[in-house]
């Protein structure tokens, strides 16, 4: 058995799930259909303004819809996922002898780089840099028991009901230092209340926007504090890890009855529940934040996990259907998907590029995302028809194992 990173090889085509690829795909298009609405910078416009678009009526049942099926769904399918993928890079490299740390967490590294790039370049939505941070500190829960992880993924995901509780009552705000960064370095470049939502539809040139992404930074800093993001993200990284180490995914039939339960809870429980988690969205919190807080906690997590139940036993009915391998192409090329999503809404709604955004009504943007998602998985169909990689997961694990690997598919 060697101890060189050198034996170590990414996961072959044959050692991959379908449906795992597939379910990535999904959670990349509920992820553009969640970011969208920022991008058009739709997000950031004055209710009034908001209300005088053509669209402001179908608009606002597209609030709610998106609020009741898409908002924190999508995101905690696609961390779960990363939980799965973290388990199978650690037990890859395991069982090929190396030391599997040392990997991971080079891993880890090359994906904060990545997102610190799309983060203060690109896009200040980034989610991959708090996604390698806490893969980071994955590796403390390896040793657990099954029951040891799930329990420390409950505390995790329950712990911001309790941060937002506390913090109401003493009325504290954890993110105040650096929301006071974020409006200082918005005076220093003339961003203020009255342009926020048109500076970068107004943007002359790619100088613009980087001014814009530098507040953006200590913003999105500020939404992971209020939103107690990582606790959220690293108890879905062990649920995930749970299922990984357990290839619950390698066996899906002999756990269908327990698919149908935990489809028919995110029916008919987490869904009824994210209606009332979407008036609390929608309507400014009328209960509180701490009240909010517990509605995202029994609704989001229960939904997303009925989603993905539902994925699979519809996958168990129809395995031979053509909508898998489809949905799979985006799903195995899911960063440079998600980047792509970044830099297709920076040229739609960006003064650099196309200008539609802060006029674009919320309806219109989501049929853009789904538009966009289409382009990603006909691109994505292509690509892996000569490629064995995506070209950001190809230059990810050539940096992660050291070493050049062929990027084409051997043709026979």
């Amino acid at each position: 058995m060697t101890n060189s990173t050198n034996s170590l090889q990414p996961v072959s085509s044959s050692e991959r799930f379908v449906v795992l690829d597939a379910l990535r795909g999904f959670a990349i298009l509920g992820i553009c259909m969640a970011n969208f609405p920022e991008f058009s910078l739709y997000t950031f416009l004055e209710e009034g303004v908001a209300e005088l678009m053509a669209t402001a009526g179908i608009d606002r049942i597209a609030k709610y819809f998106l609020s009741i099926f898409i908002d924190g769904k999508f995101y905690s399918i696609f961390s779960l996922l990363f939980g799965i993928g973290f388990s199978i890079i650690i037990s890859n490299a395991l069982r090929k002898g190396v030391n599997a740390f040392r990997i991971f967490y080079r891993r880890m590294f090359f994906l904060f780089l990545i997102g610190f790039l799309h983060l203060i370049l690109v896009w200040s939505g980034d989610i991959l840099m708090l996604y390698a941070l806490m893969g980071m500190i994955l590796p403390l829960f390896t040793r657990l028991s099954d029951k040891g992880l799930i329990t420390w993924a409950a505390v995790l995901l329950f712990l911001p009901v309790i941060v937002d509780f506390v913090c109401e009552s003493l009325g504290i705000s954890l993110s105040k230092n650096l929301m006071e960064l974020q409006w200082y370095y918005c005076g220093q470049y003339g961003i203020t209340a009255d342009n926020f939502a048109y500076w970068l539809r107004d943007a002359q040139n790619y100088n613009d926007v980087l001014k814009f992404l530098v507040q953006g930074a200590f913003e999105r800093m500020q939404e992971f504090v209020d939103g107690n993001r990582y606790f959220k993200v690293l108890g879905l990284f062990l649920i995930g890890y749970y299922i990984g180490r357990n290839k619950i995914f390698a066996n899906l039939e002999s756990r269908r009855s327990w698919l149908i339960r935990l489809s028919k809870t995110g029916w008919f429980v987490g869904l009824p529940l994210s209606i009332v988690y979407a008036y609390s969205s929608i309507e400014g919190h009328p209960w509180g934040w701490g009240v909010h807080s517990l509605l995202y906690f029994i609704s989001v997590y229960i939904t997303s996990f009925g989603y993905i139940a539902t994925f699979c036993l519809m996958y168990l009915k129809f395995r031979n259907g053509w909508c898998w391998k489809v949905l799979a192409a985006p799903g195995k090329m899911a960063l440079t998907n998600y980047i792509g999503q970044s830099v297709a809404g920076m040229f739609i709604f960006y003064g650099i590029g196309l200008t539609f955004g802060a006029s674009t009504g919320l309806i219109y943007v989501e049929l853009i995302a789904i538009g966009v998602f289409i382009v990603e998985i006909i691109f994505s169909i292509s690509w892996t028809r000569f490629f064995r990689f995506g070209p950001l997961e190809w230059i990810w694990r050539c940096c992660t194992y050291g070493r050049l690997f062929s990027i084409g598919r051997q043709v026979t």
